[in-house]
């Protein structure tokens, strides 16, 4: 049976996207609830001043409840080093550093061009080998499909941008699709050129649903090998320095797909349908999103996922 991995980004990119601050406490109980479901990789916040996401201030304690969870990998996003010394010394799992392929985009997001992320990336990588060997480091190669600040992004660039993060030793290199103006046929084409360039350190498909093309987007890159897919709970979450950037790929909807096909997720819908109602508590009044939270599961649905154990034990 295929497997992917559905790594959750909710409580990070979904909540710095709203303007409501989750309190400690429901952040901890939906990171729990989500886990529960079977997910198993989950970005728990961001390592960033507070004054510029208030909403993820609190990452560090965020982490500590998460390293209690059993069998889940906590990861964090780190955009320099100063950020990444602090998950390391938080003890996550994993780091990922945002690189924009948008010179534009890097520039407003962390106020560096491209070519100075790649260099803060080899001393993130550095700092990670005196301090955390065993923590994995992802770059997520952000407006890879295009951007709203630069307009179209050259393939060629975000393959030398993949090129240069490769060689300063990150162990992962993701294509993200921040801004919605991914289609399939570009994301088979784009993935398929990624592979060949970094190989097995091609990694996870992180895309949107700007423009209604996010499952048919995920499945392109899976048809071409990808089998690790970011996605956020009720499609919460988007860029705040790209204007126009609207949610992720809803994890309902794509856990659904998946599943639907006989690919084995190891989520248990049900339960990650509960997490929802963990989620809106903690957020009463925020839009959330999703077909298949809507319609609910055909009555003949049939899950690869089976734990006698109970949801979140498989």
């Amino acid at each position: 049976m295929d497997t992917v991995l559905i790594s959750e980004v909710g409580p990070r990119d979904g909540l710095q996207s709203v303007k409501a601050t989750m309190l400690l406490s429901h952040k901890c109980a939906w990171l729990s609830a989500l886990h529960a479901s079977g997910l198993r990789e989950i970005e728990v916040g961001s390592f960033v001043p507070a004054h510029l996401l208030p909403q993820l201030a609190d990452t560090a304690e965020v982490v500590q409840h998460a390293l209690g969870l059993r069998g889940l990998t906590v990861m964090a996003l780190t955009p320099n080093r100063r950020g990444a010394q602090a998950a390391f010394e938080a003890g996550v799992h994993k780091i990922t550093l945002p690189v924009s392929a948008s010179e534009a985009h890097s520039l407003a997001n962390v106020r560096k061009t491209c070519a100075q992320m790649v260099q803060e990336v080899r001393e993130v990588v550095r700092l990670r080998n005196e301090l955390a060997p065993s923590v994995k480091v992802e770059a997520g190669v952000s407006t890879a499909f295009g951007c709203t600040l630069q307009g179209s992004v050259d393939e060629s660039h975000v393959l030398r941008l993949a090129e240069a993060l490769a060689q300063a030793g990150v162990d992962d290199i993701g294509l993200s699709d921040t801004t919605g103006m991914a289609n399939p046929a570009a994301v088979r084409r784009l993935f398929k050129k990624l592979q060949r360039a970094v190989g097995e350190k091609a990694g996870a498909a992180h895309l949107h649903n700007t423009r209604g093309l996010g499952l048919a987007n995920a499945l392109a890159a899976y048809d071409v090998g990808v089998r690790t897919f970011d996605s956020s709970q009720a499609g919460l979450g988007g860029c705040p320095y790209a204007p126009g950037a609207s949610g992720n790929v809803v994890t309902e909807d794509l856990v659904f797909m998946f599943e639907a096909m006989g690919v084995h997720t190891g989520v248990d819908l049900p339960a990650l349908m509960q997490a929802r109602d963990v989620l809106r508590a903690g957020l009463p009044g925020e839009p959330l999103y999703g077909m298949t939270p809507e319609s609910g599961l055909p009555t003949h649905f049939q899950s690869t996922t089976h734990s006698p154990l109970g949801p979140g034990t498989a």
